[in-house]
């Protein structure tokens, strides 16, 4: 663990399509998902005030681009929180969804 970090435990929590970040035991943010035929769209990301500047934000954004990956779906990151973290991420790149609707007007 780095120093003044804590020691964050991310949890799925498949009912309210959402994932969980715990630190001793209670909660301290979520990141919510709407799943779709081969993608998750990720759509709202919240962290405790208390525990902002904690990296709770990137162990969700993590946890939540590796369980697509594991699930090779595609990611749509609606939420600006994630969608930032995945910029920063080329490694994820391929699993990222990418229209590809040719509709003209």
């Amino acid at each position: 663990m780095e120093r003044g970090k804590p020691q964050v435990t991310v949890t799925r929590v498949d009912d309210k399509n959402r994932l969980e970040a715990y630190v001793d035991g209670r909660l301290a943010g979520l990141v919510e998902y709407i799943p779709a035929k081969g993608l998750l769209a990720f759509v709202h990301t919240e962290v405790l005030p208390e525990r902002e500047g904690q990296g709770i934000g990137s162990a969700l954004a993590h946890a939540s681009l590796e369980m697509v990956r594991q699930a090779d779906l595609k990611v749509l990151p609606v939420c600006p929180f994630i969608a930032a973290w995945a910029d920063r991420h080329p490694e994820y790149e391929p699993w990222r969804y990418r229209s590809v609707s040719r509709v003209n007007d």
